[in-house]
Formats: structure tokens, C-alpha cells, sequence
């Protein structure tokens, strides 16, 4: 054991025991991190907007603060980009996160002095609880790398901007920095292809021990390597033991990971945003991700079903029940408020509180009332793949409305590693699992209205050459996997088996 594993346990235990206080104060530090937001927030434009002068309780901020996206924040991120201060927070932002939205194109999400120790120091806190349940500190002897956007930033309005995970480069302290890699050069470039070969020519020949990234490009990267050494993951990197994850469902890609491992590795699960980094994967022994309750974000909980009526319920984190979906709405040290990310969280406990996340707000089906959600056709999708033995690289779903007088259906797109030999029983499978999960769903087919899904072949890399298409190849980009249009479906009819 070296000298960096040896000095990583006492601090992880530090880190650990803090982390475990904290579980137990969740309540009480959303109350005050309320209080804490509302006194800087007075301050500035937005709160004398907001009368945050006359709030005194959450029960009267409901009211006065109603829940946003990017489009309504707008208007104040423009005065920030104009270099006005105290517009959302007091002075400042130290970046802009700059992150794609579907419907409001590029979205800059400010990081001020107060939220960005947070974006590092909360992966920092997943990787030292897994020491401490593990005893494992060897991670740190060897090379780690994060598959990441270009470390280099622009300016907007003053303020360096970039994506969120370039950012986060600029965050990692002085005593990891000689184990990182690619090279800062390499980190630059910014066509993805040429950059992952250049990080295999950096990496194929160290001693990699923690790899960390997206679960699809990290797939990329494997096969990269395996093609130029051809020896499995496992057997390149003989001390790799430590895969960090995060921004997609980590479940359909497991197998194909652990295929190109050729062992099991531990794996953590990270919950990451631009808006804040929001939960993590504190053990390995237990389900969901640990909210991240002391971090200077106030969270609320919307039933999902409600979060576009016009008065929606919203909840604290005192609240909240067990098996129930909800939008995440946050307030922050970055000067969001009552800010809607998109995405929908279900827990798994209350104490202390853990969560999954089940999809996206905005990525569902309902075009006929059957408002299916990503957790459905992910669960749907690998509970029949799991048990035929069936690979699979990506899929996405979308509607089809009646063609040539036959019922609508749900149109599902899925590379394969091998296609089934039965691809209509499997069809089949993957729907009676499906209309298991909905019952809306169901009841459209037993009414006539839908017919059972269809499934159609992707070609090999025909996700990739369609993310390569549209400019979004690499870095923190990922394939939607509902859309309630035909935006997405209609494109990936190019790159079906056989065309």
C-alpha cells in the first residue's frame, strides 16, 4: 500500500462520520440551509422581485416563489450575461455551466463561490464512503481518469463558461492531479472520436484503477481499448477496481460493461447536475443514492403527475413517502429558485433518505393517455432481456400515431449486441412487462386502442453515428429515452439493420 492509500483512510473516516451526522440531521439542515437562502437571496433582484422581504415561512414562500424552468429564469441569466451583480445571488457567478436543453437550446446554469466546493467535494464523498465500507484504499496508488467535456472555457458576459464536467476538471485537488489522466491537451479536443483515441494511446500502457464517466461513452472507450490490446478490461488493467457512474440508468449498460471487464469491479452511482449535485451512492449494501441534504440546495417534491398544473403540490423533504414519484424542485447557494431540473426521484427510504431516479419530466409517452415513464420501459426492456440472456446496447421509444388504417403502437429502437432469433416473442415479452408496470397502458390494449409495441433492429453503432449526426457525440451527452414525438424515431429510421 502507498503513501496516498494510506493517508485516504483516516481522512474517509473523517468524511464518513461526517457524512453519517448528517444523515441523521436531514430535516433540520434543509430548514436551515432555507433560512440561509432567504437571508443572502433578500438581497438580490430577484428576491426583491419575490418580496423576500415579507417571507417568513416555507408556507409563505410557496406562494411567492412559484416553480420555473430555464425559460422563466431567463430573463435574469440575460442581465447576468449583460455583467449586472446581485441579480440571483449576491455578486456573481464564478461559472456558467453550460448545458443543451430540448425546447430552450443552450441553457447557462450558474456556480457561485458558495456551490462549487460542492460538485467535487460530493463525488469525493461517495468514493470515501465505499473506503470505509470496503477497507479498499487503492484506488488512489494508481491512474484515475473522469471521461469529461474539453476543460477549456470561454467567456460569457465575463464569466467563464463550458460544460459542467470541464468545469469540474478545474475543481480536482492538487494531491489527485498527478494521477489524472488524459492529459490536459488531451482533455481539449473537442471531436470526440480523435480525442478517445488519443486517450487509449495515454491510458493503454498505466495502471488504471478508477474509471469514471457515462456509461455509454465509457462503454466506447472499452471497446477502443480491447480493439488495440485485445485482451477484456480486467486483464489490461489488472488493479482496476473502482467504476463511477453517473447521468443515465446504469442498468442497461451493466452487462455489456461487465462483459468487457471480464470481472465484476464495485461500482458507485453519482447523481450530478449543473444545477447541483444532487445525491450519490453512499453503500454498497443498500438501494438508492443518499440525497445530498447538507449542501447548500433546498430540495421540494411534486407528485410527478402534477408538476405542470398551475398549482401543484409541493412537499419538503419531512413529507415525502416511500414508492412515490416526484419532480425534483430546488432552491440553491447558485441563486435557483424553486427551479424545476426535469427530473423525477422515487425513494427508497426516509431514513436516512435515499432515492432512485426514474426519468424525466419531459421524457414520457402519453400520446394516447397511457403516460408511460422511463423507468417502466428500462425495467420493461431489461427484465426480458436479463432473462434471455440478450445484450443491449441503447434504445429509445417514441409513438406511432395509425398508419394505413392499422392501431397506433409504441415504436421501440434497440441496438442489439445480437439480435434475438425471436425478436417478436421478445417484443411480446417486453410488452406484457410493460402493461404489468401501467395499467393506463394496459388498458389501451385491452381496449383496442393500442396494439402490442414493435421493436425495430438499430444497426451496430447506429446510435453513436446518429449522436455523431447531430454534433452530440461524447462527453455528458446522452440518447432521450422516451420522447412523446417522432423528432428522434424518425431520424433513427436511417440507421436500421439492413439500411
Amino acid at each position: 500500500m502507498k503513501f496516498k492509500s494510506l493517508l485516504a483512510k483516516p481522512f474517509a473516516s473523517i468524511i464518513a462520520n461526517k457524512v453519517k451526522k448528517e444523515m441523521l440531521r436531514a430535516v433540520e439542515d434543509q430548514g436551515e440551509i432555507w433560512q440561509d437562502l432567504m437571508k443572502t437571496g433578500r438581497k438580490t433582484e430577484f428576491g426583491k422581485d419575490h418580496h423576500f422581504g415579507d417571507i417568513t415561512s416555507y408556507e409563505t414562500y410557496k406562494p411567492a416563489v412559484p416553480i420555473r424552468d430555464y425559460e422563466q429564469f431567463r430573463p435574469y441569466i440575460d442581465k447576468i450575461k449583460e455583467g449586472k451583480h446581485n441579480i440571483l445571488w449576491k455578486g456573481q457567478p464564478i461559472y456558467f455551466a453550460k448545458t443543451s436543453g430540448t425546447t430552450s437550446g443552450v441553457k447557462y446554469i450558474p456556480i457561485t463561490k458558495e456551490s462549487v466546493d460542492h460538485h467535487f467535494n460530493t463525488s469525493r464523498n461517495a468514493v470515501f464512503m465505499n473506503v470505509v465500507e470496503t477497507g479498499d484504499s487503492t484506488a488512489f496508488d494508481g491512474k484515475l481518469i473522469f471521461l469529461s467535456g474539453s476543460p477549456e472555457l470561454e467567456r460569457v458576459g465575463g464569466i467563464p463558461t463550458g460544460r459542467l464536467s470541464g468545469i469540474a476538471n478545474h475543481q480536482i485537488p492538487r494531491y489527485l492531479r498527478t494521477n489524472q489522466l488524459p492529459t490536459y491537451e488531451t482533455n481539449c479536443i473537442e471531436d470526440w472520436e480523435t480525442k478517445l483515441g488519443k486517450i487509449v494511446d495515454e491510458t493503454i500502457q498505466q495502471d488504471m484503477r478508477l474509471i469514471s464517466g457515462i456509461p455509454p461513452w465509457m462503454q466506447m472507450y472499452f471497446d477502443q481499448l480491447m480493439a488495440r490490446s485485445g485482451k477484456p478490461i480486467g486483464e489490461l488493467f489488472p488493479n482496476f477496481n473502482l467504476l463511477v457512474h453517473g447521468g443515465v440508468n446504469f442498468e442497461p449498460y451493466k452487462a455489456k460493461l461487465f462483459d468487457s471487464i471480464g470481472r465484476k469491479v464495485t461500482t458507485i452511482e453519482t447523481f450530478p447536475a449543473s444545477e447541483g449535485f444532487f445525491a450519490y451512492q453512499d453503500s454498497q449494501e443498500h438501494e438508492g443514492l443518499l440525497l445530498n441534504t447538507n449542501a447548500g440546495i433546498f430540495f421540494e417534491f411534486v407528485p410527478a403527475a402534477e408538476i405542470f398544473n398551475e398549482n401543484p403540490t409541493r412537499l419538503t423533504l419531512k413529507e415525502v413517502q416511500t414508492g412515490v414519484n416526484y419532480a425534483l424542485i430546488v432552491s440553491t447557494n447558485a441563486g435557483l429558485w424553486a427551479y424545476n431540473i426535469g427530473d423525477t426521484v422515487k425513494f427508497v427510504s426516509t431514513n436516512p433518505y435515499r432515492i432512485v431516479v426514474t426519468g424525466r419530466t419531459k421524457h414520457f409517452i402519453s400520446a394516447f393517455g397511457e403516460h408511460v415513464i422511463g423507468e417502466e420501459v428500462e425495467q420493461s426492456l431489461m427484465g426480458v432481456a436479463d432473462t434471455s440472456g440478450v445484450r443491449i446496447t441503447e434504445f429509445t421509444v417514441a409513438p406511432r400515431i395509425q398508419v394505413n388504417g392499422e392501431l397506433p403502437y409504441h415504436e421501440w429502437f434497440v441496438e442489439f449486441e445480437h439480435v434475438p432469433a425471436d425478436l417478436s416473442g421478445f417484443a411480446l415479452q417486453v410488452d406484457g412487462q410493460l402493461r404489468d408496470r401501467n395499467i393506463y397502458y394496459d388498458d389501451l390494449l385491452t381496449g383496442n386502442i393500442l396494439q402490442p409495441l414493435k421493436i425495430r433492429p438499430v444497426r451496430k453503432n447506429g446510435f453513436i453515428d446518429y449522436m455523431k449526426s447531430i454534433g452530440k457525440l461524447g462527453g455528458q451527452n446522452k440518447v432521450p429515452r422516451l420522447s412523446n414525438d417522432r423528432r428522434i424515431a424518425d431520424e433513427l429510421g436511417n440507421y436500421l439493420e439492413g439500411r
